[in-house]
């Protein structure tokens, strides 16, 4: 079978799985879950450019969506997403792994598409992350040729997806790259850190100009620690990409003392396979050894939070740009990269021994221990449609000639909709209306609140909280915020704002307008800067796909040949 073909087989295969995933996400509709929100008919706006002077951790995987969105309905462009992130996990595993069957490439690339990491991620909705790590093979192999002629425009083009995924998608993946790439010398590792720099550009910039610098909470450490889903602790869990914070995105079922078991039996036989299998040329072991460690460092820092947390707090003390290291789960996959390539290795030794079962019990093993990712997480993930009365909303609000934002009450960042099946979801209104949306933007976890990090919303909080009992400010209250509207789209008869006309009233939402006109509060980013941060990220991006380049579709193991055709040339007779 010729590499095309096998590569072509591996991206089916993703795409079954995807669709086993997903199921009932594919019909009509929107998949909303945590941070997984899509809406209908988006736009470009500030927001989407993180120009708002809020955190710009939706940058660019916003633009993403709203580009794919204009060109097909909003509920339409989420679809291919999603099975995106299962065609790029199964096809770029399948192609690192060091055998030229095809069921051994299939099992490596189901186990890294069909996996607890992946479940509990997709549920917390961070599809953008997923992004990333579905490519984070493809990432590592380019990172160890980034020291041959070419290798800067292929490392560009391998991180690519983790760019879109935005700040944690590109930590992940940039982090695990540049550990690999030392391993192939200095050259290669220059060449890694200048391609994630230039590929961070869209939000590091707004990030760093936004009102307030970049944000880290210390205090928050212990929130987003990774935990136990399993009977063997917290680094067990870690270590059978498992481990997630959120104790409601874990898949039913998941971490049962049966399936736990045989899930760490399929590991560590998987890494055992990694391990000791030598059967390689000795140029290629720096590429073996290069990727393990980035396995290790990343279960390390996966696991800072939960055994070290007064040194990661102690980290964002220092500079706030180590707050990326809170949720440390995200860090483990390398380690499924390596799992991945593990089961692939062992897969193919048993093929070679002439035990063709083994091969395919291998590569089906993953769906069977783990059921409930299938049919939208045993049923947690449907599609669902958005009230009438939000269209509504937005008619009015976007029909208003005058200037003022909108502030969204209850005065919470999640909710959870009867329309969406109580599932809990981050709150559609700012990416929803082309007006800016003042929300509150503090993250609470049991008792514990992180504050929030909206200079908008800072200054609102305690009004908020003391103007009445219900919590709904008063119009002279809201003239001075720059409020001309407050949705309230949850506990409906609860809040109305004194002093303020009510233009709207339906079944799931409630729009009151501020009348008279209010104050103007820019807090934005410069848009100069911006600007020119998505152009050089753009024009690297273009001069890594015009210019000439190896293909991404190389075994990760074979991939560094320390000259060699050179040395056979000078040797030859």
């Amino acid at each position: 079978m010729t590499g095309r073909a096998r590569h072509l087989a591996a991206a089916v295969t993703g795409l079954l799985l995807g669709a086993l995933a997903i199921g009932p996400g594919l019909a009509p509709g929107f998949v909303l879950s945590y941070d997984m929100v899509f809406v209908p008919d988006p736009a470009f706006t500030p927001m989407t450019f993180g120009l708002t002077g809020t955190v710009p951790r939706h940058v660019p995987s916003d633009a993403f969506a709203v580009a794919l969105g204009t060109v097909l309905p909003g509920d339409v462009a989420q679809k291919p997403i999603l099975l995106a992130i299962f065609v790029l996990a199964c096809t770029s595993a399948a192609s690192v792994v060091p055998s030229k069957r095809l069921v051994p490439r299939l099992a490596a690339g189901v186990l890294y598409a069909w996996n607890p990491f992946v479940a509990e991620r997709l549920l917390l909705g961070q599809w953008a992350l997923l992004l990333g790590y579905a490519a984070l093979p493809w990432a590592l192999a380019a990172a160890a040729r980034a020291g041959e002629r070419g290798g800067g425009r292929r490392v560009v083009r391998a991180l690519l997806p983790a760019a879109v995924g935005g700040f944690a998608a590109l930590a992940v993946s940039g982090l695990a790259a540049l550990i690999v790439a030392l391993f192939a010398g200095r050259r290669a590792a220059g060449r890694v850190v200048a391609a994630a720099a230039l590929l961070s550009l869209p939000w590091l910039v707004p990030g760093l100009l936004r009102p307030g610098g970049v944000p880290g909470d210390d205090s928050a450490v212990g929130l987003f620690a990774a935990r136990a889903d399993t009977p063997f602790g917290t680094l067990g869990s870690l270590l059978l990409l498992g481990g997630v914070w959120n104790g409601e995105t874990v898949p039913d079922g998941y971490g049962a003392p049966l399936t736990a078991v045989l899930w760490l039996v399929a590991v560590v036989g998987a890494l055992v396979a990694y391990g000791l299998w030598t059967r390689d040329e000795p140029w290629r072991a720096p590429v073996r050894g290069g990727l393990a460690a980035a396995a290790a460092a990343g279960f390390a820092v996966a696991a800072l939070g939960a055994v070290a947390e007064p040194v990661l707090a102690g980290l964002i003390g220092l500079w706030p740009g180590f707050a990326v290291l809170r949720d440390g789960q995200q860090f483990v996959a390398p380690l499924a990269v390596v799992i991945a390539v593990g089961a692939g290795v062992a897969a193919d030794r048993a093929a070679e021994a002439r035990l063709p079962m083994v091969p395919i019990g291998l590569a089906v093993v993953p769906v069977l221990l783990l059921p409930t990712l299938a049919w939208g997480a045993a049923g947690e993930l449907r599609a669902v449609q958005y009230p009438d009365d939000w269209a509504r909303a937005r008619q009015i609000i976007e029909g208003d000639p005058a200037e003022g934002d909108v502030l969204l009450l209850p005065w919470a960042q999640y909710r959870s909709y009867e329309w969406n099946r109580g599932r809990r979801v981050l709150d559609p209104l700012p990416r929803y209306l082309d007006r800016r949306v003042i929300v509150n933007d503090a993250v609470t976890v049991g008792r514990t609140t992180v504050a929030p990090e909206d200079p908008r919303a800072v200054r609102l909080a305690e009004t908020l909280s003391s103007d009445d009992s219900s919590g709904s400010p008063g119009a002279a209250t809201l003239r001075d915020a720059g409020v001309r509207y407050v949705v309230v789209d949850a506990e409906i008869d609860r809040f109305r704002p004194p002093g303020t006309e009510r233009v709207l009233r339906g079944p799931h939402l409630a729009v009151y307008r501020v009348d008279g006109p209010v104050a103007r509060v820019d807090e934005r980013v410069p848009a100069a800067p911006a600007v020119a941060a998505w152009a050089l990220t753009g024009a690297g991006v273009f001069w890594s796909i015009v210019c000439p380049g190896t293909s991404l579709s190389i075994p990760l193991l074979g991939s560094i040949r320390a000259r060699s055709p050179r040395r056979d040339r000078r040797t030859s007779p």
